[in-house]
């Protein structure tokens, strides 16, 4: 469906002053494009965005609730409209954006999963132990490529765990962007917005290890090549990680549903647990608004919550409301 040229203008807009990715972009043009069905109810095409009323984005409101859609992505189409509307208004196109009289849609944010450090031990372990399985078996083509791959997704692991990286980020990265003696790395995160990424020590070894196996198969290191490559050479892709990612926790008895993102999860709530601030967690994150960051607060207040009431020896003795002690740990043997 042709919307007219204000999408187009919308979309150069997103990518040259936003810097949106191209998966925000193509999100929020078929939000817009949703919307434009609506409002015209036929496939015909559609510009007319100065009629559009405060009742036709609250029945797009309404749509979205009786169609099933899970709250979040109810809540990235109404923001993809009201910046759409925003736009036009600011470039003077319409007079008012009807979405804006509409409440903000409150989403509750999922504590986010996290590994403990045995359980990121366990993973690593696994991974060699995977691919000498692999050769056994017949997958792996030869030994030299298992070890190969084990090498590499061992780097690749504690890389992420190590920076509290993206798995994009972590793809991302060219030969250029790493300086081990520093121990740091150059990143881009979201809205190819840069920043600096710890490698601590156990990172730095794996990358080591990882570019010795590269050598031996005569794999190019320079600057502008790829950090984490596939077999042929070429960059690594996100997928294909978190394919073989899924076979190590399988070996290692893990939670199928731990993805390379809890490895971030996991970086983030490890350093707050340690004493570190919330604001330098912040910055090492690349998240823009403190408040993003926040969340991993909760994760370890509750896992102190749980060590106290498994610690402490009144911990589970609460006053009822006659004044009376009553043991709730007793209520639950009992």
């Amino acid at each position: 469906m042709s919307v007219g040229s204000q999408l187009d203008g919308f979309i150069r807009h997103l990518r040259g002053e936003r810097n949106a990715s191209e998966h925000t972009i193509s999100a929020y043009s078929s939000d817009v494009i949703e919307f434009a069905r609506l409002v015209r109810d036929s496939d015909e095409s559609f510009d007319d965005w100065q009629s559009v009323d405060f009742e036709q984005a609250r029945t797009f409101q309404m749509r979205l609730f009786e169609s099933g859609d899970c709250k979040r992505s109810q809540r990235r189409k109404l923001s993809a409209l009201r910046s759409f509307f925003r736009f036009l208004q600011k470039t003077g196109q319409i007079d008012s954006n009807p979405f804006n009289r509409m409440p903000p849609l409150k989403v509750e944010r999922p504590l986010p999963l996290v590994m403990n450090t045995g359980q990121i031990d366990r993973l690593l372990a696994a991974i060699p132990d995977y691919w000498q399985h692999a050769v056994l078996v017949g997958i792996a083509k030869s030994s030299e490529s298992a070890r190969f791959a084990a090498a590499r997704d061992r780097a690749m692991v504690e890389t992420i765990y190590s920076g509290g990286l993206r798995i994009s980020e972590a793809v991302g990265l060219n030969h250029v962007d790493l300086d081990l003696r520093s121990g740091v790395a150059k990143v881009r995160g979201k809205g190819k917005k840069e920043r600096l990424a710890i490698i601590g020590d156990c990172a730095i070894k794996a990358l080591k290890e990882y570019f010795a196996v590269c050598g031996e198969c005569f794999f190019r290191m320079e600057s502008g090549q790829p950090v984490f490559l596939n077999r042929f050479g070429e960059r690594l892709t996100a997928r294909s990680f978190q394919r073989n990612l899924k076979s190590y926790l399988v070996s290692a008895g893990l939670p199928p549903d731990f993805t390379p993102h809890k490895l971030r999860h996991s970086f983030a709530t490890h350093l707050l647990d340690n004493g570190a601030d919330l604001r330098s967690v912040q910055e090492l994150l690349g998240h823009e608004n403190l408040s993003t960051t926040q969340i991993y607060t909760h994760v370890s207040a509750e896992r102190m919550r749980n060590v106290y009431d498994q610690a402490h020896p009144h911990a589970k003795k609460v006053r009822t409301t006659d004044g009376g002690i009553y043991d709730s740990s007793r209520s639950r043997e009992e």
